[in-house]
C-alpha cells in the first residue's frame, strides 16, 4: 500500500529514456546502515552522503500536511540537501571532469555524467502521531508501553532524483505503508532489547532486521519499506523518471 506524493520534472530531450543509465552512480542520502544493506544485498552498492537536514524542524513545518506526505517530503528534503552540497563541492572545485583524477570522481559522485539520488525517511505511526527515532532508552520504553500487542503503521518516505551533468531532470517521490504487528515482550525481553541500543536507532523503537525481529508478530504490506527502503516502491519510482533500476545493479566481475 502506497500513499502521498509523486512529482515529475522534465529536462532536457532524452532525459527519460533509461537505455544510458548503466555505469550511473547511485547515492543512497540517508546514514542509515540497513538501507545500505538492503540496496547491496538487491544488487546496487551506492555511494553514501547523509544530509544535514533538521528532521523536527522539517516536520514541523510540515504540520499541517497528511502524514504519508509529511514523510515524502521530509525524503525529498534530504536528497534535495545531498544533490546541493555535492552541487557547491563541485563548484568549489571550479574544474571540469575531464580534468580531475579517478579520486576526485569519487569523492564527489555529482561530478560523473548521471547520478541517480535516493532518500528515504522512515516514521512509526501510532494513535494519529508520528513517531521517529526516540531520544533515548526511557523514551523507547514508553513507547513500548503504548504499542505492546497493538498495531502500527510504518511509514517509509521515498525520493529519488535523476542528475544529468549537474542539474535535476527527473523526480519523483512517494511513501509506502506497512502495518506492523507488536508483540508483547516481557519486561526482562524489553530490559535486553534496550540495552542492545537498537532501539534508539530506528523510527517507531522497533526494526524487524534485528533484535527487534523477535518482538515482531507479523507484518501486512512489503517487509523492506519495515527495514526503510521499500525495494518496489523505489523501481516503480525510478521508472517514472526513466531509470530502469537492472540499469543499476552491479555488475559481474571477472
Amino acid at each position: 500500500m502506497a500513499a502521498g506524493r509523486r512529482r515529475g520534472a522534465g529536462g532536457r530531450s532524452g532525459v527519460t529514456s533509461s537505455a544510458s543509465l548503466q555505469g550511473a552512480t547511485v547515492v543512497l542520502a540517508s546514514a542509515s546502515p540497513a538501507r545500505l544493506a538492503v540496496l547491496r544485498a538487491a544488487g546496487i552498492d551506492p555511494v553514501v552522503r547523509v544530509s544535514a537536514v533538521d528532521e523536527d524542524a522539517a516536520l514541523e513545518a510540515l504540520a499541517g500536511e497528511p502524514e504519508p506526505v509529511r514523510v515524502a517530503r521530509l525524503a525529498a528534503a534530504k536528497a534535495d540537501a545531498v544533490i546541493a552540497a555535492l552541487q557547491e563541492e563541485s563548484r568549489e572545485r571550479g574544474t571540469s571532469e575531464r580534468g580531475l583524477r579517478p579520486s576526485d570522481t569519487a569523492e564527489n559522485p555529482f561530478l560523473h555524467g548521471d547520478l541517480v539520488v535516493i532518500g528515504c525517511d522512515s516514521m512509526l505511526l501510532l494513535d494519529g502521531r508520528l513517531q521517529g527515532k526516540p531520544a533515548d532508552a526511557d523514551e523507547a520504553r514508553r513507547r513500548w508501553a503504548a504499542m505492546a500487542g497493538r498495531d502500527g503503521l510504518l511509514l517509509t518516505g521515498h525520493a529519488v532524483r535523476r542528475v544529468v551533468d549537474g542539474q535535476v531532470v527527473a523526480a519523483a517521490e512517494d511513501t509506502g505503508s506497512t502495518v506492523v504487528r507488536m508483540g508483547r515482550p516481557s519486561r526482562a525481553e524489553l530490559d535486553a532489547y534496550l540495552a542492545t541500543g537498537e532501539p534508539m536507532a530506528v523510527a517507531g523503537a522497533l526494526t524487524i532486521d534485528g533484535f527487534g525481529g523477535w518482538f515482531v508478530e507479523g507484518v501486512d504490506g512489503d517487509p523492506s519499506n519495515v527495514i526503510g527502503l521499500s525495494l518496489p516502491l523505489t523501481r516503480r519510482l525510478l521508472a517514472g523518471i526513466g531509470v530502469r533500476v537492472t540499469d543499476l545493479w552491479r555488475r559481474p566481475t571477472g
